[in-house]
């Protein structure tokens, strides 16, 4: 019986050589362009994100741009990553609170991350590990997926699932770490159809019957 923490520190040494260079992969060039990626992030693709900011960020060139931004016109812009009437109005709230709260700037915690419209702590996690150099773990669908999948975690709710990641990965590896994972749930584990032969992690998943204890 494997012990799921000497098994998770295996699988990110094993993922560490599979993909070195694991990164956010949503374009930006700044901070505040991260959190507005981020938030239209949700349900939609990095990639169809990417090409919508592609031009958004060549018309809205600061937080107060976005701050300004009339509602009708912004949701046209972004309409192709979904949700774009909810995406559209938390943009603009979150700017907006930037601008009054945070001088234009970004701030530096989770719970003033949080305090923003349309950011939870997915997307504050983000910000903290990808532009402040924090140890942050941000739960998406394939971090939910993998940890599941691995017996790392049990809840359905993103929050828990964070906090039960904390006591399974080591401090030092939670950015990197889920990003790793990411990249890994694109490629190998996937939803639908797991490309388990050849998983590199293949020997520590319980889904091939391998046990693993707390």
């Amino acid at each position: 019986m494997v012990k799921k923490k000497e098994a998770a520190v295996q699988i990110l040494a094993i993922l560490q050589k599979e993909y070195p260079d694991a990164r956010v992969t949503l374009d930006f060039k700044n901070p505040w362009q991260l959190l507005i990626a981020t938030i239209m992030a949700a349900q939609c693709t990095d990639e169809r994100v990417n090409l919508v900011t592609r031009d958004l960020f060549k018309k809205y060139r600061r937080v107060g741009d976005f701050a300004a931004a009339d509602l009708s016109t912004l949701e046209k812009e972004i309409r192709s990553t979904g949700f774009f009437h909810n995406k559209a109005k938390n943009i603009i709230g979150c700017c907006q609170r930037l601008v009054k709260q945070f001088n234009g700037e970004v701030p530096r915690t989770l719970e003033e991350l949080t305090s923003l419209p349309g950011v939870g702590r997915k997307t504050a996690n983000i910000i903290l590990g990808n532009v402040y150099g924090r140890q942050a773990i941000a739960v998406d669908t394939h971090v939910k997926r993998l940890s599941h999948r691995l017996g790392w975690a049990k809840s359905d709710d993103p929050d828990r699932i964070e906090f039960e990641l904390m006591k399974v990965l080591p401090e030092d590896r939670w950015t990197i770490s889920c990003h790793q994972l990411v990249s890994h749930g694109r490629k190998v584990c996937l939803a639908r159809n797991p490309q388990c032969p050849s998983c590199p992690v293949v020997r520590f998943c319980p889904k091939i019957g391998v046990s693993i204890n707390n």
